[in-house]
């Protein structure tokens, strides 16, 4: 793939951003969403590829719903995982740590996850290598503080702030450990635990399966780790998973089952403030955005601050 393709997919999550930002605390969900699906569709209309939604909306009628076809050209042809807003209810209540995020990677090289819970632990590249989603929340976090050279006292979790996390919470401190609980937004938590200026050291839960291909995509390509394994609710979940033709239904997913390959791209754009990236900022005319892109192939991440000037801007 080429590399500047990664420049054009940040024009998508950017417009997203933009657009998402202005239902921020305005407590309508779905239009916030509804904005965000328009404008990430229409910018990826101007995309020169082909491009597979694999991860997509939960929705069939959706421009962004899986197996739609993205883009203006028929190469290359790549698959896309994808979420407008990554924490919809978040945005809508003004909260924190909301993001617009992409990835993009050869066509057939990303899990094709369907819409329902996956548990998940994901370190930065100290940890590579140590975490093993099969031991108990105890022996990992013990495994992550030796391998980075830290007292059990400093190692922080991010835990998305559930009911179904209680127990989880209560050993992680009855071990010692730091928690950070966070509303939504577990793409920016697991992208966290690799970033060196980020005070989290290990992702721990269950969350949106689909969600954890985009935070795999990312840890990728920023060397880090991830382990995970389907969540079944039911019956219906099982047949979900099968539908996709995973016929191992307690198969344990490493990072490179997930993401393989070495043409993996991620953006990012925030929407409103959080652990990766700050959200947007509305000015006189105009707005400013903050995103992340990162390139597996080569391990560049780029930091984006981009000023939008609304009069010149194409209204999506």
């Amino acid at each position: 793939m080429d590399r500047n393709l990664a420049l054009e997919v940040v024009r998508v999550t950017e417009a997203a951003a933009l657009w998402a930002a202005r239902y921020y605390g305005r407590g309508n969900e779905e239009l916030a969403s509804k904005n965000a699906v328009e404008a990430m569709s229409k910018v990826f209309s101007t995309v020169s590829f082909k491009g597979h939604i694999i991860s997509g909306i939960n929705n069939p009628d959706s421009p962004l719903s899986n197996g739609k076809i993205l883009g203006n050209a028929d190469h290359p042809e790549v698959d896309i995982a994808l979420t407008p807003i990554d924490g919809h209810a978040t945005l809508a209540q003004g909260g924190y740590n909301t993001i617009s995020a992409i990835a993009i990677a050869e066509h057939g090289s990303m899990l094709n996850a369907p819409p329902i819970y996956m548990e998940k632990i994901a370190v930065g590249r100290e940890g590579r290598g140590v975490i093993d989603i099969t031991q108990s929340p105890e022996v990992n976090i013990k495994r992550v503080a030796r391998a980075k050279g830290k007292y059990i006292e400093d190692i922080t979790v991010c835990i998305l702030d559930r009911e179904r996390h209680r127990e989880l919470v209560e050993r992680i401190r009855a071990l010692g450990a730091r928690i950070k609980l966070i509303k939504d937004g577990d793409i920016s938590g697991a992208i966290a635990t690799a970033l060196d200026d980020t005070p989290i050291d290990m992702l721990m839960g269950v969350g949106g399966a689909r969600e954890g291909i985009l935070s795999a995509a990312a840890l990728k390509c920023l060397d880090g780790d991830m382990q995970a394994r389907f969540v079944y609710r039911d019956q219906k979940d099982k047949e979900l998973v099968k539908a996709m033709g995973i016929n191992d239904l307690e198969k344990i997913y490493t990072l490179s089952d997930l993401a393989k390959g070495e043409n993996i791209m991620f953006s990012a754009t925030g929407i409103s403030d959080g652990e990766l990236l700050p959200g947007v900022r509305f000015m006189a005319g105009g707005a400013k955005t903050h995103s992340i892109i990162m390139r597996y192939k080569t391990h560049t991440i780029r930091y984006i601050t981009a000023i939008h000037r609304f009069d010149y801007k194409p209204v999506y």
